[in-house]
């Protein structure tokens, strides 16, 4: 977090949480809600954030509290996020310098992936050392083109030949051409939709604590 925040939190430390201002969409977009009605509202989607400063604040500040809720701690205050489909969302990036890589809607990278989750909706998500991400609808087959299974066969391939498969397998981490190149291999699992933020650990609806 930024010092300035740190300061602040020290400085105020007694300032209430906040509920229903802020969302995350399922494309990695900040909205804000000025009538505070994101957690009432499920379908209210809210404003759009476009000041690139804002938005890089948001994303230095982001943190997830013990019972997997998500914030943004805006100074002394947390504001609590709704969570339209998972804390992170995750895009592929491709360049002549990298020809592909995974990156977070906060800029970080999601270099470590330690389960792939593929929900009964066709949603892909990753558990990240960052925490629960879900991969953009967009790049959705070319990130399972890349995925790979112990023997080199493409997930998206894999699972092409068997539309019903349910049966969890493990693949090579994206960096691994082959499994001499990396002896960790990573889960890929199956789940219900609704049983998403259970597995990844985190809350779509962050609700005010009680006393």
């Amino acid at each position: 977090m930024d010092k300035s925040v740190i300061d602040a939190m020290a400085r105020w430390p007694d300032v209430p949480d906040v509920y229903g201002w802020l969302s995350l969409n399922e494309q990695g977009n900040w909205r804000l809600h000025p009538q505070g009605t994101a957690l009432d509202s499920p379908d209210d989607i809210g404003e759009a954030i476009s000041s690139p400063p804002i938005l890089q604040f948001i994303g230095r500040n982001y943190a997830a509290d013990e019972q997997g809720q998500w914030y943004f701690q805006n100074g002394p205050q947390r504001v609590y996020v709704r969570l339209d489909a998972a804390p992170f969302v995750v895009y592929a990036l491709r360049t002549p310098e990298c020809p592909f890589q995974l990156l977070g809607h906060t800029g970080l990278e999601a270099s470590t992936i330690r389960m792939w989750l593929l929900a009964s909706d066709g949603r892909l998500y990753i558990q990240t050392s960052h925490g629960g991400a879900l991969i953009q609808g967009r790049d959705l087959e070319a990130v399972l083109a890349q995925v790979r299974t112990k023997d080199g066969t493409r997930v998206l391939d894999f699972l092409a030949d068997d539309l019903e498969r349910q049966a969890p397998f493990d693949v090579l981490p994206l960096d691994a051409a082959t499994l001499e190149d990396s002896q960790t291999m990573i889960p890929f699992r199956f789940a219900k939709a609704d049983d998403i933020p259970g597995i990844l650990g985190f809350s779509r609806r962050p609700q005010p604590k009680t006393s």
